[in-house]
């Protein structure tokens, strides 16, 4: 088994943490041990511990979901003293393995709810990070405020002593140390939205509000919420992922993980309470990560979106089996080159055609095996964020709209259910009733624009467009996909 006591049996193939990890103090608490924290924020902290003067940096993880697997994989830490193997697989197959020993200590919080506070309580903690989910942050969608009426957050208010919530537990955490005077804390999303520093504000000061109005100023004038990009692709570990995982490694890994070897992490520079030297491993501190964030969501993201829907529609599984489809990677090409890089505001230091080719190269990666209905589904959400400004800069400047056309008009043909093979499936779309997928199978081709995917552009959508919609929709159900291809 992987742990403390059989680090230094390991073959010499595979790297351990190069540094003594009994010297190892916490200096962050991070919610959510999902597999994006452990291939990305963990892997940058592993390489700060290498230095002797950032041993003071190591990561307690924390996880509040209370179910047998969360049970069971608190016990798997436990067993392997936090340690496990993260297998970076490139484009071209090549791969290594590591141990990543940052994670020193990790505890299930319903629990011990009281232990956790104590330790966010305590002076030697200057960061809580998280990976709690886009949705996670319990912004209400109508209001754009914190939604009061979630049945954890009403615990919470209840029962400040024994909270269930991340609210609760940071917002109680930073009671005690106002009210013992060891000042606050930084708090960093690190979950991949725009402006993610922004919204965990909003949220963790709307539960302060509620819970305390005196606490919550306490915290708008004191405790920082530093916005971050954060970028890697980390598939999903099933069984058979992890026998092949450590047969690879020759580990007996019961927390194996795989990811590519691309990392990003892009971080405004506003720390309360000291950081890491991550700058030193490879992040981008800033001033202003929004230029980032732009480059990302609209080259990265919004192609992930633009390959997955014809991708279904023509039967593939895989991202990397739709790259290998000439005519789906010269679109994809095509919309980067053609509708997004021209009218993107790309910070200086910042190469977009590397960028680019960065991402045709991610996605052509078999090793990642990502599937195309996830990357297809919640769409209409996805649409809003990723598509909006390359839609309404185009749009508003009279550019050829014919990729623009074709990608809604497939999203709204992967709502009606079938691929090209007769296989029936259903994307997850947690923001559509059934009522508004209807939309997209009426007889009307143009109902499907009233959805509101398009809402944040629809002051652009014009005749012209609508036109292009419909008349896309039926190329791809009277000639299949590629035949209604656009062409450059």
């Amino acid at each position: 088994m992987l742990n403390n006591e059989t680090l230094s049996t390991l073959p010499s193939s595979i790297a351990t943490p190069d540094y003594d990890r009994s010297t190892v103090t916490p200096g962050i608490v991070h919610f959510g041990m999902g597999n994006f924290f452990r291939a990305h924020e963990a892997f940058y902290i592993d390489r700060c511990l290498a230095r002797e003067d950032q041993r003071d940096w190591g990561i307690v993880g924390v996880e509040l979901i209370d179910n047998d697997a969360m049970r069971e994989k608190a016990a798997a830490y436990k067993r392997q003293n936090g340690l496990y193997s993260l297998t970076e697989v490139d484009s071209d197959g090549s791969s290594s393995v590591r141990v990543i020993g940052s994670v020193i200590d990790y505890m299930h919080a319903p629990e011990n709810p009281e232990a956790v506070i104590k330790l966010l309580a305590d002076p030697a903690i200057r960061i809580i990070s998280m990976t709690i989910t886009e949705g996670g942050y319990n912004i209400d969608e109508n209001t754009g405020e914190f939604n009061l009426e979630h049945t954890g957050v009403k615990h919470d208010l209840a029962n400040p002593q024994k909270p269930q919530t991340v609210f609760g537990l940071v917002i109680e955490a930073l009671r005690r140390r106002r009210d013992a005077g060891v000042g606050p804390f930084t708090i960093l999303s690190c979950d991949n939205l725009r402006h993610n520093g922004t919204v965990a504000k909003k949220a963790f000061t709307g539960f302060a509000r509620a819970a305390d109005a005196e606490l919550a100023q306490w915290i708008e004038a004191n405790v920082t919420f530093p916005n971050a990009m954060v970028d890697r692709i980390t598939p999903a570990v099933t069984a058979d992922a992890i026998k092949k995982l450590n047969a690879g490694s020759g580990l007996q890994d019961e927390l194996p993980l795989l990811t590519e070897t691309f990392i990003d992490w892009v971080l405004e520079d506003k720390f309360c309470a000291g950081r890491p030297d991550v700058a030193a491993v490879g992040a981008r501190m800033t001033d202003d990560v929004t230029g980032y964030e732009q480059v990302k969501v609209r080259m990265l993201n919004a192609s992930h979106t633009m390959l997955a829907c014809p991708a279904v529609l023509l039967g593939y599984e895989f991202v990397h089996e739709a790259m290998q489809d000439r005519d789906l990677a010269a679109l994809l090409e095509n919309f980067l080159n053609l509708d997004v890089i021209p009218t993107l505001d790309a910070p200086a230091d910042l190469d977009v055609q590397e960028y680019k080719r960065s991402v045709l190269n991610r996605f052509a990666n078999p090793a990642m095996a990502d599937q195309l209905l996830r990357i297809a589904g919640d769409t209409n959400s996805k649409i809003q964020v990723f598509w909006t400004d390359t839609f309404e800069r185009n749009l508003k400047a009279g550019n050829d709209i014919s990729r623009l056309a074709f990608g809604a008009a497939a999203w709204l043909e992967v709502l009606c259910g079938k691929n090209e093979k007769g296989e029936s499936f259903e994307t997850f779309e947690p923001t559509l009733t059934a009522e508004q997928r209807a939309l997209a199978k009426s007889d009307d081709l143009a109902k499907g624009l009233e959805l509101s995917a398009f809402d944040p552009f629809r002051a652009q959508i014009n005749d012209a467009f609508r036109a292009a919609v419909v008349e896309a929709r039926q190329a791809i159900r009277a000639n299949g996909v590629k035949g209604a291809l656009p062409k450059a």
